[in-house]
């Protein structure tokens, strides 16, 4: 199943902030960590469209497990390495240990984009907008 990744994080390199996955048909997972110091930018243009209370990371982890166990065989699309790279942090759940997975394929697409997300900066419709026009091409 294609899972259409996007991430909001704190600045460049930044923590990770919020995560969303959408799948072909509609059914998704978006969450939000706690971002204490968020950089000016951040603060003004992502943390007021997250529209969600923050969660623990481990309550995070956990929901994302029983989220990508829900699939047979995952294929992560993301238009942006570094959601990539959140993504995969996201799974190792401390030294030695990581959320077990299906089998799982990532792909960094390079398309257009063919819409417009509603809410700029928010994970969960740039995640959809992703997916619409991934589908498209």
């Amino acid at each position: 199943m294609n899972l259409f990744l996007d991430c909001e994080f704190n600045g460049f390199g930044g923590e990770l902030i919020s995560m969303a996955l959408v799948d072909g048909e509609g059914h998704s997972f978006y969450e939000v960590l706690t971002c204490t110091h968020p950089e000016p930018w951040v603060a003004e243009n992502v943390i007021p469209k997250l529209v969600k209370t923050p969660i623990s990371l481990i309550e995070f982890q956990n929901k994302l497990a029983l989220f990508l166990n829900e699939y047979l065989k995952i294929h992560v699309v993301a238009d942006w390495a570094e959601d990539l790279s959140l993504f995969t942090r996201s799974l190792i759940i401390s030294e030695g240990r990581a959320i077990r997975t299906p089998p799982l394929t990532m792909e960094l697409w390079t398309g257009e984009m063919c819409f417009s997300s509603e809410i700029p900066h928010n994970a969960l419709s740039d995640a959809r907008v992703l997916a619409d026009s991934y589908t498209l091409q």
